[in-house]
Protein backbone atom coordinates (compact mmCIF):
# COMPACT_ATOMS: atom_id res chain seq x y z
CA UNK A 1 0.00 0.00 0.00
CA UNK A 2 1.18 3.61 -0.33
CA UNK A 3 3.54 5.06 2.26
CA UNK A 4 1.52 6.42 5.19
CA UNK A 5 2.18 9.67 7.03
CA UNK A 6 3.55 9.73 10.56
CA UNK A 7 0.54 11.85 11.52
CA UNK A 8 -1.74 9.04 10.32
CA UNK A 9 0.09 6.69 12.71
CA UNK A 10 0.46 8.94 15.74
CA UNK A 11 -2.90 10.69 15.62
CA UNK A 12 -5.09 7.57 15.93
CA UNK A 13 -2.69 5.96 18.43
CA UNK A 14 -2.83 9.02 20.70
CA UNK A 15 -6.61 9.19 20.47
CA UNK A 16 -6.94 5.48 21.31
CA UNK A 17 -4.34 5.48 24.08
CA UNK A 18 -2.07 3.09 22.18
CA UNK A 19 1.64 3.10 21.60
CA UNK A 20 3.06 3.85 18.17
CA UNK A 21 6.30 1.84 17.84
CA UNK A 22 9.18 3.50 15.98
CA UNK A 23 12.15 1.26 15.22
CA UNK A 24 15.49 2.33 13.79
CA UNK A 25 16.90 1.03 10.51
CA UNK A 26 20.63 0.32 10.46
CA UNK A 27 20.87 -1.50 7.15
CA UNK A 28 18.67 -3.25 4.61
CA UNK A 29 18.35 -6.42 6.70
CA UNK A 30 16.84 -4.57 9.64
CA UNK A 31 14.43 -2.71 7.38
CA UNK A 32 13.28 -6.02 5.88
CA UNK A 33 12.92 -7.57 9.33
CA UNK A 34 10.89 -4.67 10.69
CA UNK A 35 8.49 -4.42 7.75
CA UNK A 36 7.84 -8.18 7.92
CA UNK A 37 7.11 -7.85 11.64
CA UNK A 38 4.60 -5.05 11.04
CA UNK A 39 2.81 -7.14 8.43
CA UNK A 40 2.46 -10.10 10.78
CA UNK A 41 1.44 -7.99 13.77
CA UNK A 42 -0.93 -5.81 11.70
CA UNK A 43 0.23 -2.81 13.74
CA UNK A 44 1.38 0.47 12.13
CA UNK A 45 5.14 1.05 12.26
CA UNK A 46 7.42 4.07 11.94
CA UNK A 47 10.78 3.22 10.36
CA UNK A 48 13.52 5.62 11.42
CA UNK A 49 16.88 6.48 9.86
CA UNK A 50 19.13 8.49 12.15
CA UNK A 51 21.83 10.98 11.33
CA UNK A 52 24.33 8.59 12.94
CA UNK A 53 23.19 5.84 10.58
CA UNK A 54 23.63 8.14 7.58
CA UNK A 55 27.15 8.96 8.80
CA UNK A 56 27.95 5.23 8.97
CA UNK A 57 26.77 4.60 5.41
CA UNK A 58 28.47 7.72 4.09
CA UNK A 59 25.32 9.04 2.43
CA UNK A 60 21.57 9.10 2.91
CA UNK A 61 20.01 8.16 -0.40
CA UNK A 62 20.83 4.44 -0.94
CA UNK A 63 19.45 3.29 2.41
CA UNK A 64 16.59 5.80 2.36
CA UNK A 65 15.45 4.77 -1.10
CA UNK A 66 15.56 1.10 -0.14
CA UNK A 67 13.59 1.79 3.04
CA UNK A 68 11.00 3.86 1.20
CA UNK A 69 10.62 1.09 -1.38
CA UNK A 70 10.03 -1.53 1.32
CA UNK A 71 7.51 0.70 3.07
CA UNK A 72 5.62 1.49 -0.13
CA UNK A 73 5.46 -2.20 -1.11
CA UNK A 74 4.34 -3.40 2.33
CA UNK A 75 0.85 -4.56 3.20
CA UNK A 76 1.29 -2.85 6.58
CA UNK A 77 0.88 0.84 7.41
CA UNK A 78 4.50 2.04 7.42
CA UNK A 79 5.87 5.55 7.77
CA UNK A 80 9.51 6.59 7.17
CA UNK A 81 11.05 9.16 9.49
CA UNK A 82 14.45 10.84 9.81
CA UNK A 83 15.67 10.66 13.43
CA UNK A 84 17.88 13.03 15.45
CA UNK A 85 18.70 15.33 12.56
CA UNK A 86 21.01 18.21 13.48
CA UNK A 87 22.15 19.03 9.94
CA UNK A 88 19.66 21.23 8.05
CA UNK A 89 21.18 20.24 4.70
CA UNK A 90 20.62 16.55 5.48
CA UNK A 91 17.04 17.29 6.49
CA UNK A 92 16.38 19.05 3.19
CA UNK A 93 18.03 16.23 1.23
CA UNK A 94 15.74 13.70 2.88
CA UNK A 95 12.63 15.75 2.17
CA UNK A 96 13.68 16.15 -1.46
CA UNK A 97 14.03 12.35 -1.65
CA UNK A 98 10.49 11.76 -0.40
CA UNK A 99 10.60 11.75 3.42
CA UNK A 100 7.57 13.38 5.00
CA UNK A 101 8.51 13.09 8.66
CA UNK A 102 11.61 14.33 10.51
CA UNK A 103 12.96 14.88 14.00
CA UNK A 104 14.74 18.21 14.31
CA UNK A 105 17.25 17.78 17.14
CA UNK A 106 18.47 21.09 18.52
CA UNK A 107 18.17 19.86 22.12
CA UNK A 108 21.88 20.31 22.90
CA UNK A 109 21.51 24.06 22.32
CA UNK A 110 20.44 26.54 25.01
CA UNK A 111 16.65 26.82 25.23
CA UNK A 112 16.29 30.04 23.22
CA UNK A 113 18.56 28.73 20.46
CA UNK A 114 16.65 25.44 20.41
CA UNK A 115 13.42 27.41 19.97
CA UNK A 116 14.84 29.60 17.19
CA UNK A 117 16.43 26.74 15.25
CA UNK A 118 13.46 24.42 15.62
CA UNK A 119 10.98 27.14 14.71
CA UNK A 120 12.84 28.09 11.53
CA UNK A 121 13.22 24.51 10.31
CA UNK A 122 9.65 23.59 11.31
CA UNK A 123 8.32 26.46 9.23
CA UNK A 124 10.24 25.21 6.21
CA UNK A 125 9.10 21.62 6.81
CA UNK A 126 5.46 22.59 7.14
CA UNK A 127 5.63 24.48 3.85
CA UNK A 128 6.83 21.19 2.37
CA UNK A 129 4.02 19.28 4.15
CA UNK A 130 6.48 17.46 6.40
CA UNK A 131 5.60 16.27 9.94
CA UNK A 132 8.02 17.53 12.61
CA UNK A 133 9.16 16.06 15.91
CA UNK A 134 11.55 17.96 18.19
CA UNK A 135 13.17 17.41 21.58
CA UNK A 136 13.08 19.34 24.82
CA UNK A 137 14.71 18.33 28.11
CA UNK A 138 17.61 16.52 26.47
CA UNK A 139 17.32 12.74 26.79
CA UNK A 140 20.58 11.35 28.15
CA UNK A 141 23.11 9.03 26.59
CA UNK A 142 23.38 10.31 23.03
CA UNK A 143 26.73 11.45 21.60
CA UNK A 144 28.33 11.66 25.02
CA UNK A 145 25.47 13.55 26.67
CA UNK A 146 24.61 11.86 29.96
CA UNK A 147 21.75 13.42 31.83
CA UNK A 148 19.77 10.58 33.45
CA UNK A 149 18.19 13.03 35.88
CA UNK A 150 16.90 15.36 33.17
CA UNK A 151 13.16 16.03 33.26
CA UNK A 152 10.98 18.11 30.94
CA UNK A 153 8.95 20.85 32.59
CA UNK A 154 5.31 20.79 31.35
CA UNK A 155 4.96 24.58 31.23
CA UNK A 156 8.21 25.04 29.34
CA UNK A 157 7.18 22.23 27.00
CA UNK A 158 3.87 23.97 26.30
CA UNK A 159 5.68 27.23 25.57
CA UNK A 160 8.12 25.38 23.30
CA UNK A 161 5.34 23.75 21.27
CA UNK A 162 3.50 27.07 20.98
CA UNK A 163 6.64 28.91 19.87
CA UNK A 164 7.89 26.35 17.36
CA UNK A 165 4.71 24.78 15.97
CA UNK A 166 6.11 21.24 16.13
CA UNK A 167 3.78 18.28 15.65
CA UNK A 168 5.27 15.93 18.27
CA UNK A 169 7.64 16.38 21.20
CA UNK A 170 10.34 14.09 22.61
CA UNK A 171 10.48 14.60 26.36
CA UNK A 172 12.84 13.58 29.17
CA UNK A 173 11.00 11.41 31.71
CA UNK A 174 13.71 9.02 32.92
CA UNK A 175 14.95 7.09 29.88
CA UNK A 176 18.42 7.28 28.34
CA UNK A 177 19.82 6.40 24.92
CA UNK A 178 21.97 3.33 24.24
CA UNK A 179 21.12 1.47 27.45
CA UNK A 180 22.04 -2.23 27.21
CA UNK A 181 19.99 -3.32 30.20
CA UNK A 182 16.26 -2.77 30.50
CA UNK A 183 16.25 -1.23 33.97
CA UNK A 184 14.99 2.35 33.54
CA UNK A 185 12.10 3.55 35.70
CA UNK A 186 10.01 6.28 34.13
CA UNK A 187 8.28 9.21 35.78
CA UNK A 188 4.67 8.29 35.02
CA UNK A 189 3.22 11.26 36.89
CA UNK A 190 5.28 13.60 34.73
CA UNK A 191 4.08 11.78 31.62
CA UNK A 192 0.47 12.31 32.74
CA UNK A 193 1.14 15.99 33.36
CA UNK A 194 2.77 16.42 29.95
CA UNK A 195 -0.07 14.56 28.23
CA UNK A 196 -2.65 16.81 29.87
CA UNK A 197 -0.75 20.01 29.10
CA UNK A 198 0.43 19.42 25.54
CA UNK A 199 -1.72 19.28 22.39
CA UNK A 200 0.79 17.07 20.51
CA UNK A 201 1.88 13.42 20.84
CA UNK A 202 4.64 12.65 23.34
CA UNK A 203 7.72 10.74 22.19
CA UNK A 204 9.83 8.45 24.37
CA UNK A 205 13.46 8.21 23.26
CA UNK A 206 15.83 5.71 24.83
CA UNK A 207 13.09 3.08 25.15
CA UNK A 208 15.54 0.18 24.75
CA UNK A 209 16.48 0.56 28.41
CA UNK A 210 12.85 0.44 29.58
CA UNK A 211 11.32 -2.93 30.57
CA UNK A 212 8.02 -4.10 29.12
CA UNK A 213 5.94 -3.19 32.16
CA UNK A 214 7.31 0.33 32.26
CA UNK A 215 6.69 0.79 28.54
CA UNK A 216 3.07 -0.32 28.92
CA UNK A 217 2.67 1.98 31.93
CA UNK A 218 4.16 4.87 29.96
CA UNK A 219 1.67 4.34 27.15
CA UNK A 220 -1.13 4.15 29.71
CA UNK A 221 0.05 7.43 31.22
CA UNK A 222 -0.01 9.21 27.85
CA UNK A 223 3.16 8.43 25.90
CA UNK A 224 2.50 7.73 22.22
CA UNK A 225 5.61 7.30 20.03
CA UNK A 226 8.00 4.70 21.44
CA UNK A 227 11.49 4.73 19.90
CA UNK A 228 13.50 1.50 20.11
CA UNK A 229 16.91 0.88 18.55
CA UNK A 230 19.64 -0.50 20.84
CA UNK A 231 17.51 -3.40 22.08
CA UNK A 232 16.88 -4.67 18.56
CA UNK A 233 20.53 -4.11 17.62
CA UNK A 234 21.46 -6.31 20.58
CA UNK A 235 19.09 -9.03 19.37
CA UNK A 236 20.68 -8.92 15.90
CA UNK A 237 24.26 -9.07 17.21
CA UNK A 238 23.46 -11.76 19.76
CA UNK A 239 22.05 -14.02 17.06
CA UNK A 240 25.07 -13.45 14.82
CA UNK A 241 27.36 -14.43 17.71
CA UNK A 242 25.29 -17.52 18.49
CA UNK A 243 25.24 -18.71 14.88
CA UNK A 244 28.97 -18.19 14.37
CA UNK A 245 29.86 -19.88 17.64
CA UNK A 246 27.89 -22.95 16.59
CA UNK A 247 29.25 -23.02 13.02
CA UNK A 248 32.70 -21.49 13.06
CA UNK A 249 33.41 -22.64 9.50
CA UNK A 250 30.74 -20.32 8.04
CA UNK A 251 32.03 -17.82 5.49
CA UNK A 252 28.80 -16.89 3.66
CA UNK A 253 27.47 -13.85 5.53
CA UNK A 254 23.92 -14.70 4.49
CA UNK A 255 24.13 -17.80 6.68
CA UNK A 256 24.52 -15.74 9.85
CA UNK A 257 22.90 -12.44 8.86
CA UNK A 258 19.72 -14.25 7.79
CA UNK A 259 19.05 -15.80 11.23
CA UNK A 260 19.82 -12.44 12.84
CA UNK A 261 17.28 -10.75 10.59
CA UNK A 262 14.67 -13.33 11.60
CA UNK A 263 15.46 -12.88 15.31
CA UNK A 264 14.99 -9.12 15.03
CA UNK A 265 11.73 -9.62 13.16
CA UNK A 266 10.34 -11.91 15.87
CA UNK A 267 11.25 -9.50 18.67
CA UNK A 268 9.95 -6.52 16.72
CA UNK A 269 6.64 -8.32 16.19
CA UNK A 270 6.39 -8.99 19.92
CA UNK A 271 7.03 -5.33 20.73
CA UNK A 272 4.56 -4.16 18.08
CA UNK A 273 1.81 -6.31 19.54
CA UNK A 274 2.64 -5.28 23.12
CA UNK A 275 2.68 -1.55 22.40
CA UNK A 276 0.36 -0.97 19.47
CA UNK A 277 -2.40 -3.55 19.55
CA UNK A 278 -5.70 -2.82 21.35
CA UNK A 279 -6.27 -4.83 24.53
CA UNK A 280 -8.33 -7.93 23.80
Amino acid sequence: MPLVSTDAVLGPARAAGLGAPAFNVLHLETAEALVAAAERAEVPLILQISENCVRYHGSLLPLLRATLTLAEASEADVSVHLDHITDAALLREGVSAGVRSVMIDASALPYEENVATTSELTGWCHREQVYVEAELGEVGGKDGVHAPGARTDPEQAFAFVEATGVDALAVAVGSSHAMRERTAVLDKELIRSLRQRLPVPLVLHGSSGVPDGELRAAVGAGMTKINISTHLVSVFTGEVRRTLSESQSLIDSRKYVGPAREAVSREAERLLRMLGAPAS
